[in-house]
């Protein structure tokens, strides 16, 4: 006997019946004030880590190419210069990989100008023009594309010698504010170039990746004459997912404040620039000192030395912000997984605590508030800020943790055998695991304290106690939510994503003029494009499903708890519910069946 009322309350006693409870509790107070406090400081450290970065950035380094000299093109003096064109951009792979040329801001160890149009046919230098002056061959020729300052009459082997002008020209456009070669573009017969085997695979494979950007212009094109008919998915469907759609604003809202931040943060040092030669080991070049500091504005002139040149290294490190800088970075990213957790852990609260107004309403017609929704965002606000922050910085140091592990698995794959590849997998099986279970946790102690108004723990707490007590309802109704969760979202993406193949390809006939498809380059783009926005808006709909379902299950479990049916302790679920369950609701002789 005892031991049979030890497991019956080895998770808790059932909830007892209250005369007084009538859904989500009005008369409440603060929750988890001590997070709360916490939460809003950082919030305030987040903010002035952004006026930080916004005072010491200069976003410009990113989006606009500089010349040799540090100046910008497209600004300032440079305003009718927007492109940015390489003397010789073979360099770019000769003395380097890719990857580290566009880890430095697509800086390449060869002089760099900016010019007004890309250059648009192939041109070289020919030797009986070594011998002219600069202004004959190049100025009066409308090439334009010396360094600044270059005189008139200096010779044309003495501005190639010191690479004050380009030596050959490639029919290019521009790219990221640069002039890329063109993919059939010919390299020029020059020494060293084209009689090098590995030379000529290496400009091969630029020249392909630069192929990137036809298929870039043609994306946009698609993008312009496509964007109308990718948002006939999204319109109608709009105007029934208003709350989710506040979610994703706050969400988009947390994701560009962050990412703002950290660009003006990765760009709040100055540039260093460096002395540099493409032959520093010849005895002519051992009296320069190499890899020192220079001012790019005033080129070194050295005839001693071929091709001496200041280049660009890296941006700066002195200062408190740019010593503090990987920390910023550190702070910014804590900063938006909380927000982000914190954020989707409100839209729960809200939803929850407007359907359990629903529940609860003993007549649903009369007892439901006016605007729930409304209500329940104002109450949530207002005494809940803590706990939402409790329960989001939980999982926010949970999925750190994941991201760190992730991290540390990409820089040591290498050199893994496979026990540790093993054990580091096994880590990370677990984290996953860990993180699903705070989710599912803090989403039940979300409805908790949307019901009750209690902190984070015991709403945890409670909410877990009434799960396990009812644990087979749980897993049959979590298995057959998942289940018409995910046939609802296949439907209406398969569902779009059919109709915009079948659209878009122009194989439906007889729309008329008004519905006709557009020409396009890749039809596959407005189609992928009308499948994720679909996805994202189905998400967004069925997840306040989703939400309304786990918020009323826990209501109804603990509406069988506290009620019995008597006309004392009537349940609360509807009648078509109380028919399922083969249950009433006992009435006074002569009275009308309850209402839904």
């Amino acid at each position: 006997m005892g031991g049979k009322q030890d497991g019956d309350e080895a998770y808790g006693k059932p909830a007892k019946y209250d005369p007084s409870f009538r859904g989500p509790i009005k008369n409440r107070s603060c929750t988890d004030i001590v997070c709360c406090i916490l939460f809003l400081l950082f919030i305030l450290g987040y903010i002035v880590v952004g006026i930080v970065a916004w005072v010491y950035g200069d976003p410009r380094q990113v989006l606009y190419p500089r010349n040799s000299t540090g100046a910008y093109c497209g600004v300032g003096a440079n305003k009718d210069k927007p492109y940015l064109l390489y003397f010789n951009i073979f360099s770019c792979v000769l003395a380097t990989n890719i990857i580290t040329v566009a880890e430095n801001g697509l800086q390449c160890p060869t002089p760099q100008v900016c010019v007004s149009s890309c250059p648009e046919v192939a041109w070289t230098v020919e030797v009986n023009q070594f011998s002219q002056k600069v202004g004959e061959v190049f100025y009066t020729a409308n090439r334009n594309f010396c360094l600044p300052g270059v005189p008139w009459d200096m010779p044309v082997i003495q501005s190639l010698q010191q690479e004050l002008c380009p030596s050959f020209l490639l029919p290019s456009a521009p790219a990221l504010g640069r002039c890329l070669p063109l993919l059939n573009s010919t390299p020029p017969e020059l020494p060293g170039i084209s009689s090098n085997t590995s030379i000529s695979q290496g400009i091969s494979g630029l020249l392909d990746s630069l192929n990137a950007r036809d298929i870039s212009v043609k994306i946009f094109e698609d993008f312009a004459q496509s964007w109308y008919w990718i948002l006939v998915a999204v319109g109608h469907m709009m105007s029934t997912m208003f709350y989710p759609l506040v979610t994703f604003v706050l969400l988009l809202i947390c994701i560009v404040y962050w990412a703002m931040t950290a660009l003006y943060l990765a760009t709040s040092g100055q540039p260093q620039y460096v002395l540099w030669a493409p032959n520093a080991s010849l005895p002519s070049c051992e009296k320069v000192q190499m890899n020192t500091s220079c001012n790019p504005m005033a080129q070194p002139v050295n005839s001693s030395c071929p091709g001496l040149m200041c280049i660009f290294q890296s941006y700066s490190s002195t200062g408190l912000v740019q010593r503090s800088l990987f920390n910023l970075q550190i702070y910014g990213v804590l900063g938006l997984f909380w927000t982000l957790n914190w954020v989707l852990a409100l839209g729960q609260c809200v939803l929850a605590g407007a359907f359990a107004s629903f529940y609860w309403a003993l007549d649903k017609r009369r007892d439901i508030p006016t605007f729930p929704l409304i209500s329940a965002f104002i109450r949530t606000l207002r005494y809940h800020t803590g706990s939402l922050a409790f329960g989001a910085l939980i999982l926010t140091l949970v999925q750190i943790a994941r991201v760190i592990l992730e991290y540390i698995d990409n820089k040591l794959r290498g050199a893994q055998n496979p026990v540790a590849r093993c054990i580091m997998c096994c880590f990370k099986c677990c984290l996953w695991c860990l993180e699903k279970f705070i989710k599912f946790l803090n989403r039940n102690a979300y409805i908790m304290i949307a019901i009750y108004g209690k902190n984070f723990c015991v709403s945890a707490k409670n909410a877990f106690m009434l799960l396990m007590r009812n644990i087979i309802r749980v897993v049959v109704l979590d298995k057959v939510t998942d289940l018409l969760l995910f046939f609802g979202k296949l439907l209406v993406v398969g569902g779009v994503g059919v109709l915009s193949f079948f659209f878009f390809t122009g194989r439906i006939q007889g729309l008329g003029t008004n519905f006709e498809s557009p020409s396009l380059n890749y039809y596959w783009l407005p189609i992928m494009v009308s499948i994720l926005g679909a996805y994202v808006i189905a998400n967004g709909f069925f997840s306040v499903f989703g939400m309304c379902v786990d918020t009323l299950f826990l209501c109804f479990l603990e509406d069988l708890e506290r009620n019995d049916g008597s006309l004392d302790r009537p349940y609360y679920m509807p009648t078509a519910l109380l028919k399922i369950l083969g249950k009433k609701n006992e009435v006074f002789p002569g009275d009308k069946k309850r209402k839904k």
